[in-house]
C-alpha cells in the first residue's frame, strides 16, 4: 500500500483522539446524513458494499443490514482508534456480514471490480488529491457500480459565525478554500458532479438534505465541536486563548436560543450519485 501522505496521517490522528466520543454526545448529526445516503443507493440483498471513511459505522451498520446475511460491508479508515472502535460496535451488534481494515482512503488496497456499491460520508474534501481518489474508486466498482458520497453545502449564518472564531488561529492547510467549500469543486453541486465525471462515473445526480444540529446550550456545542473533525481547530488555538473562543461562542450562540434555550443550527447536506459504466453490448472487458 502505497504511504499516506503527511496531510492524511495529520487527519488521521485527530480521528484517533476523538474516537471515543465521536458522534456520541447526544447531537444527531452523522447518522442521520448517512442514513439519507444509505436510503438513495438503495443496497439490495446480497450485494458487495464500500463504505470508504468508515468512521464509526454510521453507514457501514445500515449497510450491513441492507444487503443482508448474503451480502457484505467493507469499511475502510486511517484512523486505527476509529477501526478498533468501530469492530467493538460491529460485534456488539452481532453482525457477521462487514468487516473494517486499516486504509488510506486515497489509495485502498482492495481487488479491483470487487464491489457493487460505493458509500463515502463527508470524507472526499479531506483528502489531498480528490480526483485521484474518485479515479481508485471508479475501478473498485464492478460495472454498473453505484456510487454515493456527501459533502457540504450552505450553512446558517449562526453556524458560519461560530466556525470564523477559530480562523484567526488556524493553519494554511486549514484554510484551504477547497477544503472549506467556499471555493473550488466542493462550492456546489456542478463541481462535485464534475469530479465524478472526470473520474468516468455516469448518470450523475444531486440530492439534498438540510441537518439541524440540536443543543441543550453553548457547553453542548463546545462538548460536540471536539468529538468530531472540529477538534482540529480547538486544538489550533493556544491553551490561553480558549476561554476567550469559549466566550465569544457563548455570545454568538446565545442569538440562536429558543425561549427554552435550545440552539438550533442548520446545515445544507449534498449527496453526489453515479455509477460505473457498464460494457457496450458487443464489447469485452470492463469499461
Amino acid at each position: 500500500m502505497t504511504p499516506p501522505s503527511d496531510r492524511s496521517r495529520s487527519i488521521a490522528q485527530v480521528f484517533d483522539r476523538v474516537a471515543p466520543t465521536y458522534d456520541s454526545v447526544g447531537v444527531a448529526w452523522f447518522r442521520p446524513i448517512a442514513e439519507h445516503l444509505v436510503r438513495e443507493l438503495a443496497p439490495r440483498a446480497g450485494e458487495r458494499a464500500l463504505d470508504v471513511g468508515s468512521g464509526r459505522g454510521a453507514v457501514l451498520l445500515p449497510l450491513a443490514e441492507r444487503v443482508g446475511p448474503t451480502g457484505h460491508v467493507t469499511g475502510i479508515d486511517l484512523a486505527s482508534g476509529m477501526i478498533e472502535a468501530l469492530r467493538s460496535d460491529i460485534d456488539a451488534a452481532g453482525l457477521t456480514n462487514a468487516d473494517v481494515r486499516l486504509q488510506d482512503a486515497s489509495a485502498p488496497d482492495l481487488d479491483p471490480a470487487s464491489f457493487d456499491l460505493l458509500a463515502s460520508s463527508l470524507v472526499l474534501f479531506f483528502l489531498p488529491d480528490p480526483p485521484a481518489a474518485l479515479r481508485q474508486w471508479f475501478d473498485l466498482l464492478v460495472p454498473g457500480g453505484r456510487i454515493g458520497v456527501t459533502t457540504f453545502g450552505p450553512r446558517d449564518q449562526n453556524f458560519i459565525a461560530v466556525d470564523s472564531v477559530f480562523t484567526p488561529f488556524l493553519p494554511q492547510q486549514m484554510l484551504d478554500a477547497r477544503t472549506s467549500g467556499t471555493a473550488g469543486p466542493f462550492a456546489d453541486d456542478a463541481g462535485v458532479e464534475n469530479l465524478l465525471s472526470e473520474a468516468g462515473f455516469v448518470d450523475i445526480r444531486t440530492d439534498h438534505l438540510e441537518i439541524s444540529a440540536v443543543f441543550r446550550d453553548a457547553e453542548h456545542w463546545v462538548e460536540w465541536s471536539w468529538s468530531h473533525g472540529q477538534r482540529a481547530m480547538w486544538e489550533a488555538v493556544p491553551q490561553e486563548q480558549h476561554p476567550q473562543v469559549r466566550a465569544e461562542i457563548a455570545r454568538i450562540l446565545s442569538a440562536a436560543q429558543d425561549p427554552s434555550g435550545t440552539i438550533t443550527l442548520r446545515q445544507q447536506v449534498r449527496y453526489t450519485f453515479g455509477r460505473r459504466p457498464s460494457p457496450r453490448p458487443g464489447s469485452s472487458g470492463l469499461s
